[in-house]
């Protein structure tokens, strides 16, 4: 018999973004060295023209204002479902260097002797300007980005979180996964090369270099937590934590 040859996914959700950019992002998908499938999700705004340019487009027909962690949970289980070998992210408004599958899938098999005996990968990510300049700038210690996360089959019982994450952590998500990530005692791998380009459009970034935000540029994200937490019961705090995996709300 003939074995199964590997399959990959990548999980794109996506709401109002220009066509230019989602076709970047598609195209790096489609470029990379070892084929992979992609999975469009339309988080309340589908583009019809996609239906012809991707796998699988999966229109859901609400917003659901939780920064793409329902389109990207349902995408993540669709593609669990279906038997892929490899799941990862990506924003709409990024893309991926062509070696991006492989250097992941090396650098789960350089730890354990075989990928499959890894759990999870990290990748590294380019800050990259609007004109797609590399930005000079260091990566928070500590924090992993959604699109940085290459999930194999022992990990694929997380995804399902990005679902049932309550939206008041949504904007903060990446960072609550990450500690489910951490409790769970999973056998993770680092990829070493930078190969996930990251659209940044947030402040922050350009003010430490010295230079002047773009237009359209975001302000920090900012929650206050504790005072979430202060109006809630003891009762919904415990179902958040639930919902998101067991991750409270304050540390």
């Amino acid at each position: 018999m003939t074995a199964r040859k590997a399959r990959y996914a990548a999980i794109t959700p996506y709401h109002k973004e220009d066509r230019h950019v989602l076709e970047r992002c598609i195209t790096s998908v489609r470029q990379q060295t070892i084929k992979t499938d992609h999975f469009l999700i339309s988080d309340g705004f589908p583009q019809d023209w996609i239906d012809s340019a991707v796998l699988r487009h999966i229109k859901l027909g609400v917003e659901h204002g939780d920064y793409g962690n329902t389109p990207r949970g349902i995408g993540g289980l669709l593609a669990a479902a279906q038997g892929y070998d490899g799941i990862f992210f990506l924003d709409a408004d990024n893309w991926l260097e062509p070696s991006h599958v492989q250097a992941c899938l090396t650098a789960a098999s350089s730890q354990f002797e075989t990928a499959l005996e890894c759990d999870l990968v990290i990748a590294q990510r380019l800050f990259r300007r609007p004109d797609e300049s590399i930005m000079p700038v260091q990566e928070e210690v500590g924090h992993v980005d959604t699109n940085c996360l290459f999930f194999l089959p022992g990990a694929y019982n997380l995804l399902s979180i990005w679902v049932t994450m309550p939206k008041l952590m949504a904007s903060l998500g990446d960072r609550f996964f990450y500690q489910v990530v951490a409790s769970r005692g999973l056998k993770i791998s680092q990829c070493g090369l930078a190969t996930v380009n990251y659209s940044c459009l947030w402040e922050i970034f350009y003010r430490q270099l010295g230079e002047a935000p773009p237009p359209g540029a975001k302000a920090s994200i900012y929650v206050d937590m504790k005072a979430i937490v202060n109006r809630m019961s003891s009762r919904e705090l415990e179902i958040a934590k639930r919902l998101s995996g067991g991750v409270a709300l304050l540390g």
